[in-house]
């Protein structure tokens, strides 16, 4: 990031020693070997929002977007395109820089990589956002970043060129900060920033646990978390709707970045000394209940974009291992020391159950119908002290009611889910996400939705069989408990919903 920071020209070199140019067309990119042009050269603007993103902005005054089009129909890449979103805080131009020896990584928050491509015909010379999933294309996403030394003069010929080509530009220009992005500074039309949409961003992987009761835990295979039924191993499965995929989640007490997670036998996720291997680094996870609580079951959430690593207090990770037999399906932790490895320690929370905060002790004790100050208080005061002792006792009952009674064995129904972005648009051929949700009301689901995705004030939809529109669900879902399909729409896209 710090390179970014003290530069606001730049040129992206890929591993190919070619460079990322912004086409004429401006709507493509792609990558070049010449990089004396000016479609070379990317403007950067930091977010105030967030200093771990930036905008990356081309010669033609457009944004870097990892699009939601693929590059070719049924791989894994998809396109990178220069556009013009009306928000700002779009999160398809949002990039996060990742240092990687002395070069980087452009991450965004869907948690894909810029990757240069090379290869035979249609790959070569072709840019797209993607994860790296094998050593042979592993270094297809790291960018050598060389800064332009540019004069105030000619970086604000260059801002004046690019605000040309969309708004007339008065003599007010002649005023322009350079040091601030064109957007905020010109008398152009400022596209309209919802802060709240992408509050994910400001938000740690702690926050995530500390709303959260009941979590899920998938890796980087798409498997689950999941405690065994001889109540002392851990391995990772398929299946996520089972109860022994479910973890409890504690927060340890006088610290506000350690959690203990407990499994449905209420054993601890115990981070044992037993080496898995004899002669290898990595070391078993286990289910126990230590005499005495120590660090062994204690693990420090750290966030990386849309994925959660789990540290240990000495400095590992929870591995989800892959390969063959016998390392497939296990869970480890050891520090990834091989690059084709590393995103073993990646794992996406799903949160199955929200925290409900007890009632605060005070209003139960102070509105107490025995208590000889009600009688002096106004009728007024005493109307008022009535409810609120109504009220406070609701509370209470509820929580105790939540907290006393057993788990039901109906879990409740499966509700697949897409988020789709600021325009309303969503790939419908990517893989849906899933939660549990036990209910009717579409108040409680949307909640647990937006605390799982971390966006705020979002549309909980269904799209129609007929005319393929979204339609905002109302009041009640289905009685039955058949799975759902639907999808989240930030409130901000009206146009693209159905009324």
């Amino acid at each position: 990031m710090e390179v970014f920071t003290k530069t606001k020209v730049v040129k992206l070199k890929s591993h190919l020693d070619k460079y990322l140019i912004a086409d004429d067309d401006q709507e493509n990119t792609r990558q070049s070997r010449t990089g004396s042009t000016q479609k070379a050269r990317w403007i950067i603007e930091q977010v105030e929002e967030n200093n771990q993103v930036i905008r990356i902005r081309s010669c033609h005054g457009k944004y870097l977007t990892a699009s939601h089009e693929a590059f070719l129909l049924g791989m894994t890449g998809k396109k990178v395109m220069q556009t013009m979103p009306e928000n700002m805080m779009d999160s398809r131009i949002l990039w996060q820089p990742i240092k990687d020896g002395f070069l980087v990584r452009l991450k965004n928050v869907w948690g894909t990589y810029l990757r240069g491509n090379g290869g035979t015909i249609p790959w070569r010379n072709t840019v797209t956002h993607d994860t790296y999933f094998n050593a042979s294309t592993y270094n297809w996403t790291l960018w050598d970043v060389e800064a332009i030394q540019i004069t105030e003069n000619d970086l604000l010929n260059e801002y004046l060129s690019m605000v040309s080509s969309f708004s007339s530009v008065s003599g007010e220009l002649s005023g322009l900060d350079i040091g601030s992005p064109v957007s905020d500074r010109s008398t152009m039309q400022s596209p309209k920033v919802y802060r709240n949409q992408n509050s994910f961003f400001s938000r740690s992987a702690m926050e995530v646990f500390q709303n959260a009761k009941t979590v899920r835990l998938r890796s980087t295979h798409n498997k689950y978390l999941t405690a065994e039924a001889n109540q002392e191993s851990v391995k990772q499965d398929k299946d996520g709707s089972s109860k022994n995929s479910k973890w409890t989640v504690e927060i340890v007490p006088n610290s506000d970045n350690i959690i203990r997670l407990k499994s449905c036998y209420n054993k601890y996720l115990t981070a044992s000394n037993q080496p898995f291997f004899m002669g290898m680094t990595g070391k078993r996870v286990l289910q126990t209940v230590p005499k005495k609580v120590d660090s062994s079951v204690e693990w420090e959430p750290i966030r990386e974009g849309w994925k959660v690593k789990l540290r240990t207090r000495y400095g590992q990770f929870l591995r989800g291992n892959g390969g063959l037999p016998p390392w497939r399906n296990t869970v480890t932790f050891d520090i990834p020391y091989r690059t084709a490895t590393k995103h073993w320690v990646y794992w996406d929370v799903d949160v199955v159950e929200i925290a409900i905060q007890p009632p605060a002790p005070l209003l139960l004790t102070y509105y107490t119908p025995q208590s000889d100050s009600l009688a002096s208080e106004s009728s007024s005061g005493s109307t008022s002290s009535s409810k609120s002792t109504s009220f406070s006792r609701q509370e209470s009952n509820a929580s105790m009611a939540d907290l006393g009674s057993p788990r039901n064995e109906d879990e409740g129904r499966v509700i697949y889910y897409h988020v789709a972005d600021n325009l309303g648009e969503y790939d419908e051929e990517e893989e849906e996400l899933s939660i549990i949700f036990k209910g009717n009301d579409v108040g409680e689901l949307k909640m647990k939705l937006e605390e799982i995705v971390l966006l705020d004030d979002v549309v909980v939809c269904t799209k129609s069989p007929l005319n393929g529109k979204l339609y905002p669900l109302q009041l009640q879902l289905p009685p039955d408990n058949l799975s759902m399909h639907v999808v989240l729409v930030p409130s901000s896209s009206n146009g693209a919903i159905g009324f």
